[in-house]
This record gives C-alpha cells, structure tokens and sequence, in this order.
C-alpha cells in the first residue's frame, strides 16, 4: 500500500471513530445525564386528566333570588368515536334516541356534527368542541326516559348519560330577563385556542349577557384528577387530584318582580298595538334608579326561553333566534336597538335653544306647516295651534315651532357654506349628552348612537359618493322611483352638507338621528337629576359562597351636561304639563302618584319584508315622582303607532308596579320599593330554587299544561 493509501485509511478510521464517539456521548447523555426529563416526558404521555367543572356561580335579583342557578339535572352525551366505529356511522343508535324522547332526528344528527363538518350556511346547532369529548344530546332529561337507556345500554352504544349541574331558570317571580342574563355553552375550538382563558374542553363558559361579562367571576376552578396509565390504558397511579372550587355568585340591580311587570307591560304594548291596526313588530323597556344608575329592570320583544340552551338547541329554534320574520329574538332592543327618538328628543332641542339666546318664556307661532326652501313641513296631524308658549308647545308636542327655530339657527351657521366657527347648538347639545358613544352598561355588544353632525355627513359622503353618483347602474330596479333618482343626484352633488332639512329633521329626533333605549333613558335620568348622570350598571356585587362580598360595584358618573338652573326648571315643568294637560294626559288621568315625561312618534323610512310601508315607532320616556325624581322608564314599541296609546299606557303600567298603583290609588303593601331601592347588599338564598325545581320534578310538560 502506498503512502497516500495509508494517509486516507487513516484520515477514514478517525473520521468513524469520532462519528461513533458522539454518538455513544449523545446516548449517554440523553439516557444517563437528561434521563429526568424525557422520563418525566414520557410519563406526560401516558397520563390522563379527567376534569370535572366547577359549579357555576348563582345570578340573583337585587334581593338574592335566584335567577339563574345551577342544579343538578341528568344529559345524555354522545360519544363520536363510538358512534363513527359503528358499520352505519351511529345512525340507528341516533334514530332511536330521537324516538325515544320525540325530536327530530335532524336535530339529534346536527347536535352531533362538528362545525367543520358542515357548510357554513348550515352549522345551526353544531357541535363547537371535538370528537374526543362527549357531546351533550339532551339536557334535563327526565329519569323515566334516562333509565331507559341505561336498562337498554347494548341499543345505545355511545350514548352517556351523567348527573351534572345543570343551568337552570327559577323564574320564580315569573320574569325571564334571557337578553339579561345571557347563556351558557361548551368551549369552542377558538376558546382553547386562547391562552388567557385557559379552558377546559368540558366546561361550560358564558357566551353572552351577564354570564358573559362575569364570566371569570361565576366560573369558579375546575377539578382535575390525573391518572398514569401504561400502554394498554390501565391505570397504574394517580399522580394529581385537584379538587373543584365552586364559583362565586353574582348579585345583581335587577327586581325580578319589577323585570316581570316590565316585560308583562312591553308585552301588552306590542298587542295593543297590533289590536289597533300597527305591525307592532318589537320593542323594549328600561327603569334605572336615577342618582346611581342602576338598571333595575331591562326588557327586550320578542325573547326565548333561556332554557333551550340546556335542553339542546334544535335546528329551528337556532334559526327563529336571528330570523327577520320571527323578529330576530336575539337582539336585545335596550342596548342593540337603533331607533329615531322623534319628540322625546325635543327636551334636547330645548336646552339648544336655550344655548342660542331663545327665550323659554316667550310664544312662538306652531303652524300647520312650514316651507323651507322647495319642502313643505307638516306639523303633527298637519293643525295649526297659534301663537303659544314653548311650554305649551311642549306639551302638546308642536313640531312646526322647532322646524323655524332649527333653520333659523342654521341659517345663521352659515347654511350650505358653513362658517368656520359655526356654533351648531343643536349638535353640540346632543354631543353633551354623549348620544354617539355607547353608555358603558356591563353588558356585552351594546351600539353606540348615530349623531349626524358634519363630520358625520363628511364621513357618509365619502363612503357612499360612488354609489349615489352612479345610482341608476347600481340601484335595484324597484328602487329606480324618479323621487329616488333625484335624492340620489342630490346627494352626488352636495351629500356632504348639512341640508336646511336635516337641521330641522334633527330639532323633532327624526332624520338620521338613532339612540338606543338604553341612552334615552340614561338622557332622561339626567334632566331629572340637573344635568348629572350615571354610567347604566346592572351587577352590584360578586360573593363567594360564604356570602363574603368579593367586589362591589358602586355607581359611577358617566357625565354632567351644563345649563342653567332657569332650564332645568323650564325644562321639567314641561315635560310635567306633557302628562297634565298635553299628549300623554289622557293616558295618566287619575294616576294617584305624579310623574313626568314626553310622548314620541317616530316616522320610520323604508319597508316591511311584505311590501308593506313601516309603521311608526312609539316612544315614551318618563321619570317619577315628578318633585323627588327616583326612577327613570323609557318604553319603546317598534311599528307602534301614537307615542301615549301604546308605549305610554304601558309606561304607566311600569309606574303602577313601582309605586304599588291600584286603581286610581297607592297600596303601600304593593309598592316595589317600599324603603327605596335596597342599600345594602342582599343574602343569596338559593333553597327557594332547589325546592321549585323538586316540584318540577315527576312533572310531564304536554303542550302548555303541566300534568302531575
């Protein structure tokens, strides 16, 4: 062999007998130096954890009744990874379970589809977890049906049936507040995704309301118990056993007999306004304590029953909750509903008015109309009522007096051509009362107003300038009306300007101008109370179990709109004469307790799904006692009709429940408050629901009758 040769056989021998010492080095290390680690590794494979949830935190009315409460209740899971083994997929097994308890088998077969597997436009009612966790089928079961399938365990492979907590609704003063209190469901995939929220996949978490917003609070911690298993999945130790905490109870501002009488007093508006020829297609209803801000009942129409969550939440009724037809029931109208506020706005326009030297004592001319520029501008019901004063037109709700006041206050901004230093007193007072930002109630998705001032209409316009440039080539044919076509141009041209017409519009709350309930309310409460008002608050304390007060939510100033003490005074003075010699006196005649407020009739642009043209909405906005102002109610009936024959007669029903009205006089035994709202925090007592809910028990609902 030569010398290279050599060279090389040496340079390959070093070169093995190094590959072959880092590799025996590398298998030292991880078999003697790192061993601790991958055999804790290891182990962590072979482990399980079995969770079980908390019990989720009580919600109580503002005396400690249980609203919602969870009790112990039998669900029938399924089991995916036993249904998919079977030759026809679990269909057989699904069928009989639909039978079993009378559902459709559509429902049952939805209830157990991922999301994922399913198109889009058909996931109502699917499954949000995995195949690897049971999928709760029926909730509340009954014990006779339960039994059955357990008797008949080998005709129902992958059906579970457990005895968990189970959310429930005592309802015990007949309210049902579900757009309050919100609901409950198992944890999705985005949900476990979020490190923040560190979820386990057989929780039940909060999804809206206030099992929403509390949600960290009403959860409590979840027992785990982890176990060892070896290859073949038997248990060889328990390494963990973390036991369940159960969570803290959350008392709220919210009178269930108040909510009850509330939602009984929405409800008859809505048929009294369809018994009076309106479509009467929603509504909603708010009372707030006036110097805190506390919500003390909040009503939204139409509603559901909050149970169906638990029951198991068929196709259907998954569709009716946001149908259009059925008046889309998961709305809830106080914080979500945008409507014009029409003539309860004009104790906004007052305090303009005030601001631009106008006197609160003088007389002004109500026309039956009034021409501005090519409009002619009808007064309510198209009377003419004279030279009167503002008080009076107040009461009787003229809108020709403030169609003059708005344009002249419009004309001296500089109409089309704006100064630079217009004084826009009419935006500038809504703008006080924040009407264009959301209230902050601790609700979740609540909608801000709509305040179209010049920069909203700086906005809109470039937005929608394409379209009103090219309407014709982009208008449904429906829509191509030669009315249509010349507001189309119009607003190509000068879409961006405040219109003589939108001033005028804005002084009555009508044109582009939308609150919510909720803010009229909150408008309502602060011209009862000088200018000063408070942040909507629903919660008033979190406690533990023991009854120990965990947090205290105390009321917070939202905002204090400046006047002077003479418009205040004006002001309430008018909106008394409003319900004793004005649109709404009919309605309080004889009422025993005095209260004070202002009517709204709403014309409504567009058209219903048939065709047909929209009906008015209905306001009324009121607070009482007149000289002690305590309790603010704002009542709203969508497709209405007359501001005082619907929404204020039941306005007046609210204040009948609240002061204990009988007749035409006060019964002290009746009244809500009889010491004022409560102080102190409540007790939470929750036997009262755990013995409703054992007489429920041995109970068959067969339509509407209950048989024992």
């Amino acid at each position: 062999m030569s010398q290279r040769g050599k060279i090389n056989l040496i340079i390959f021998q070093t070169l093995i007998f190094s590959l072959l010492f880092a590799l025996f080095g590398r298998l030292f290390y991880l078999q003697v130096l790192d061993s601790d680690r991958y055999q804790d590794a290891a182990i962590s494979i072979q482990s399980r954890d079995i969770v079980t949830p908390a019990v989720r935190g009580a919600i109580t009315d503002i005396n400690g009744s249980p609203m919602v409460v969870d009790l112990p209740g039998l669900v029938l899971f399924a089991d995916r990874s036993t249904l998919d083994r079977q030759a026809d997929k679990g269909v057989s097994i699904l069928s009989r379970v639909a039978t079993l308890f009378r559902l459709e088998y559509s429902d049952i077969y939805q209830r157990t589809r991922l999301c994922g597997e399913l198109p889009r436009e058909n996931r109502a009612g699917c499954w949000n977890g995995t195949r690897y966790q049971p999928i709760p089928l029926i909730g509340n079961a009954s014990q006779e049906l339960a039994l059955k399938v357990i008797e008949n365990s080998d005709l129902y492979p992958g059906i579970l049936i457990q005895s968990v907590p189970i959310r429930s609704y005592p309802s015990l003063a007949g309210e049902n507040a579900a757009h309050v209190l919100g609901y409950v469901g198992a944890v999705t995939d985005e949900d476990s995704l979020n490190p923040e929220k560190n979820y386990y996949r057989s929780e039940i978490v909060g999804k809206s309301g206030l099992e929403d917003k509390y949600n960290d609070y009403l959860r409590g911690t979840p027992g785990v118990r982890t176990f060892l298993v070896n290859r073949k999945e038997i248990v060889t130790k328990e390494s963990k056993n973390i036991q369940a905490i159960a969570g803290n109870n959350l008392i709220t501002n919210i009178d269930s007999k108040l909510q009850a009488a509330v939602e009984n007093a929405l409800e008859s508006a809505i048929f009294r306004a369809r018994s009076s020829g309106y479509r009467g297609d929603s509504g909603a209803a708010v009372v707030m304590e006036i110097k805190t801000g506390r919500v003390l009942a909040m009503a939204s129409y139409p509603t559901y029953d909050p149970e169906i969550w638990q029951r198991g939440l068929t196709v259907k009724q998954a569709k009716d909750l946001f149908s259009e037809a059925k008046g889309v029931p998961a709305l809830s109208r106080p914080i979500q509903g945008l409507f014009a506020p029409a003539s309860t706005f004009k104790s906004v326009s007052v305090l303009a008015a005030a601001k631009a030297g106008y006197s609160l004592t003088a007389r002004y001319d109500c026309p039956a109309t009034v021409e501005i520029g090519t409009r002619t501008f009808k007064n309510f019901g198209s009377e003419a009522a004279g030279r009167i004063p503002l008080d009076i037109g107040m009461a009787i709700s003229c809108d020709s007096l403030w169609y003059q006041i708005a344009y002249d206050e419009w004309v001296r901004d500089g109409g089309l051509k704006p100064k630079s230093n217009a004084n826009d007193h009419f935006f500038n007072a809504a703008k006080a009362f924040n009407i264009d930002k959301i209230t902050g109630i601790d609700l979740p998705s609540e909608l801000k107003g709509r305040l179209p001032d010049r920069q909203w209409k700086q906005n809109w316009y470039d937005q929608n300038k394409n379209f009103f440039c090219n309407y014709k080539e982009r208008a449904k044919k429906e829509d191509l009306t030669p009315y249509l076509i010349e507001i189309a141009r119009e607003n190509c041209l000068d879409g961006n300007k405040v219109r003589a017409g939108d001033a005028v519009n804005f002084s009555i709350g009508q044109g582009d101008t939308l609150v919510t309930p909720l803010r009229l309310a909150e408008i309502y409460a602060a011209i009862a109370n000088n200018g000063l008002y408070y942040k909507p608050q629903v919660a008033r304390a979190i406690v533990d179990v023991d009854g120990k007060v965990i947090k205290e939510f105390k009321p917070e100033v939202a905002g204090k709109v400046e006047a002077e003490e003479s418009t205040w005074d004006f002001l309430r003075r008018s909106l008394r004469m409003v319900v004793t010699q004005g649109t709404a006196a009919g309605v309080f005649a004889g009422f025993p307790v005095e209260v004070s407020g202002k009517t709204g009739t709403a014309q409504v642009f567009g058209r219903n799904p048939n065709g047909s043209a929209k009906d008015d909405t209905s306001w009324f906005a009121a607070y009482g006692p007149t000289k002690d102002p305590q309790y603010v109610v704002v009542m709203m009936v969508s497709q209405g009709g007359f501001g005082a024959s619907t929404s204020g007669v039941a306005a007046r029903d609210v204040f009948a429940a609240l002061f204990g009205v009988s007749g035409n006089r006060v019964d002290p035994e009746r009244v809500i408050f009889p010491n004022g709202v409560p102080k102190t925090i409540a007790k939470v007592d929750l036997t009262k629901a755990a013995k409703e809910s054992s007489n429920k028990q041995g109970k068959i609902r067969v339509g509407s009758v209950v048989v024992e």
